[in-house]
């Protein structure tokens, strides 16, 4: 946080001691190399770099990168290790920093692919059902729960999936279909066909929210992000059935006179509303229910890439120049 009239920052008390997240501070990159792009001014594109830069040095448990760094100290703060909140977009953003570079940033694309690596290798599990869910990595053991917001995953995986070393690309994207297959399984779970924010895989229950803290529904995107990019690169129209029951639910249960609403109890058939509408209900989870049922000449992935709100940036053909800012678009 900045307080503007000040110009002091601080971080939050809860968030390791103070500790700056990866999800915050690894998320900026797609949109400084555009205002580089745009203004000319290389400030925005080597703050970015320096980020990336440091987070090279340091030593990762297992290969993998924790929640939080303390700034002061530039030590990793407690380790635990997330695919959703918390860690999510630095993941994500590495992928789309060599996709918006139009291929050139071979460095973000290997980090993301040794974190790729290191995430499959510690955290992605296979349930006794058969479902494959991505854990959470706290005080030297894996948590077998999966966050809606992890659920983005499997639209990454295979967004990332041409490019992969070796021949994996068939590879993640399987892994993409399974991961879609599981987030869609905890909404058909589910009493009103919506997914709950946080689902566990043990002791019997699969895919199902045990907490009465973790089974609201706010209207949330992730879920369907990943139908959009699995229906993108597969054209198999159970993505679009999926999106389908996710745009009927959520008109059933969610409209109100006001807008749309979130939901506190998901397996309630009574279901409470929260009384909001999260801005991001219309900047990504309506945007990607749209995108599903529209041709891919809309927004082609070949000339855009969205950031982790949805917007799209457009994708920077600068041949072997570098970014001056008055490089025309071509």
């Amino acid at each position: 946080m900045v307080n503007l009239k000040s110009g002091v920052g601080r971080n939050w008390g809860w968030a390791s001691a103070g500790s700056s997240i990866l999800a915050e501070f690894g998320t900026l990159h797609m949109e400084f190399v555009h205002l580089t792009y745009l203004t000319g001014d290389p400030a925005y594109y080597n703050k970015v770099m320096h980020i990336r830069k440091l987070l090279q040095k340091m030593d990762r448990p297992n290969g993998l990168y924790p929640n939080y760094l303390n700034p002061r100290t530039g030590r990793w703060g407690q380790h635990h290790t997330s695919v959703g909140g918390l860690g999510d977009s630095f993941y994500e953003y590495l992928l789309k920093a060599w996709l918006m570079s139009d291929k050139t940033d071979n460095e973000a694309r290997t980090i993301y692919d040794d974190a790729i690596e290191a995430i499959e290798k510690h955290l992605v599990r296979k349930s006794n059902g058969g479902l494959t869910f991505i854990g959470e990595w706290k005080n030297g053991h894996l948590e077998r729960k999966m966050g809606h917001l992890t659920c983005f995953a499997g639209g990454m995986f295979a967004l990332g999936a041409d490019g992969s070393p070796g021949d994996k690309a068939g590879h993640y994207l399987q892994l993409g279909a399974e991961i879609a297959h599981t987030c869609h399984e905890s909404y058909d779970r589910t009493v009103l066909k919506l997914g709950p924010e946080a689902f566990k895989f043990d002791s019997g229950l699969e895919a199902v929210a045990v907490r009465q803290n973790e089974k609201y529904y706010i209207l949330r995107p992730e879920v369907i992000e990943t139908y959009w990019y699995m229906w993108r690169f597969t054209h198999d129209p159970k993505y679009r059935q999926w999106g389908w029951e996710a745009a009927q639910a959520i008109d059933k249960y969610c409209r109100v006179s006001g807008g749309f609403s979130g939901i506190k109890d998901v397996y309630s058939s009574t279901p409470a509303y929260d009384d909001v509408q999260q801005s991001f209900f219309l900047a990504e989870t309506l945007k990607y229910l749209y995108l599903l049922f529209s041709s891919d000449d809309l927004l082609p992935f070949e000339n855009w890439v969205f950031n982790t709100e949805a917007h799209p940036l457009p994708i920077l053909h600068l041949g072997n120049t570098s970014l001056t800012g008055s490089q025309p678009l071509r």
